[in-house]
């Protein structure tokens, strides 16, 4: 999770705090900290957020850095050539990101009160005809959003912001709301296989000082259960016949492939965010003939874990073939030649659940 503005880098001072002072005393926040990787950057942007001499609640001069860059403009755009110059800040991100394995992240700013999620930039193929752009995952990004904003009592209103336009249940999809070049939500899910959504947390950008524990109190229980849907889904290892975990392999579900396809970690490891049901795996090294296999993912998944399913592939001894390296995309417009629209972007009826199933119980 990583804030810039006011509330987002108070609410996560303040998340920090909670859960090393509850670590051995909660038993919720000790079995999510004993079965999570949690990473927390409480600023992308620390020259810009000292820049503001004069807080305003509607415009802030600390949005750019100190060489006058948006850093949520400044990524690489998968929808059309962003041709600024790399800041040091969104190289380091850009870096940080290759040296674990993310799965689930937000972004947490102010100026308006949603849960808004990918795509923010589109084509025709993702649905812009439409206005919208959705992610082969969108339904398990609509629940991401939800379950942020249906746990905090005035996001999930979705018209606290007087100025602001009408947000059905608090959620909506980014290029619904405006289109965006560069910015990191996509970069994230596009490139680093990490599913992420952006939280705007407050209709003013600069509140005053009193009010920011009222942001924590009323956003506490979002992000601690956002935080836990990391464990939605299957993960596992892909080994070979001989036992050894085979890095690089593209692992997908059948009719949600991405743009650019989703690999086995240095350990052999993969991790696949989906809400229950049936799905078939495609497991596919290259020179050799896919490999399918079915999944059912429980309504009532283990605590605190995924789905474990490891996936032996039927080749014997080690595939030299596979390269060391993660074969990353190119950085460049993916989406640029797709055709036009399929029959997935179209608009169609997502019923949001009003109590939200429960995934982590014994």
């Amino acid at each position: 999770m990583h804030g810039d503005e006011t509330v987002g880098r108070e609410l996560l001072l303040h998340l920090i705090e909670h859960l090393v002072t509850n670590d051995g005393k909660d038993v919720e926040i000790t079995n999510l900290i004993n079965s999570t990787r949690i990473h927390l950057m409480p600023s992308m942007n620390p020259d810009g957020f000292e820049a503001v001499v004069k807080p305003d609640c509607f415009y802030s001069n600390g949005r750019e850095n100190s060489n006058y860059y948006d850093l949520n403009r400044n990524f690489p755009d998968a929808f059309e050539l962003n041709n600024v110059s790399r800041q040091p800040e969104t190289a380091a991100v850009m870096e940080w990101l290759k040296t674990e394995t993310f799965v689930l992240s937000a972004n947490l700013h102010g100026g308006a009160l949603v849960a808004s999620y990918p795509f923010d930039n589109g084509v025709p193929a993702t649905g812009t005809l439409y206005s919208r752009s959705i992610t082969p995952d969108d339904d398990v990004f609509q629940y991401l959003a939800h379950t942020y904003a249906s746990r905090n009592p005035t996001m999930k209103k979705g018209d606290q912001c007087k100025t602001k336009m009408n947000f059905p249940n608090g959620i909506t999809n980014g290029y619904s709301w405006y289109p965006l070049k560069g910015g990191m939500q996509d970069y994230n899910y596009i490139w680093a296989q990490c599913f992420e959504i952006t939280l705007e947390l407050s209709c003013c950008k600069y509140p005053h000082e009193e009010k920011l524990p009222f942001f924590w109190n009323k956003n506490k229980a979002s992000l601690i259960e956002y935080i836990k849907q990391v464990h939605l889904g299957v993960k596992g290892q892909v080994f070979d016949q001989n036992g050894n975990p085979l890095p690089n392999v593209i692992v997908e579900v059948q009719n949600r492939k991405h743009i650019c396809p989703y690999r086995t970690n240095k350990f052999g490891e993969y991790y696949l965010l989906l809400l229950p049901g049936s799905y078939i795996i495609n497991v596919t090294v290259p020179g050799h003939d896919p490999y399918l296999t079915k999944v059912v993912i429980p309504e009532k998944s283990q605590n605190f874990s995924a789905l474990k399913k490891d996936i032996l592939l039927p080749f014997r001894g080690q595939l030299d073939s596979i390269p060391v390296s993660n074969p990353s995309c190119s950085k460049i417009p993916l989406y640029s030649d797709l055709p036009s629209h399929s029959e997935a972007t179209k608009p169609g009826l997502f019923l949001f659940l009003v109590t939200v199933f429960h995934v982590f119980v014994k």
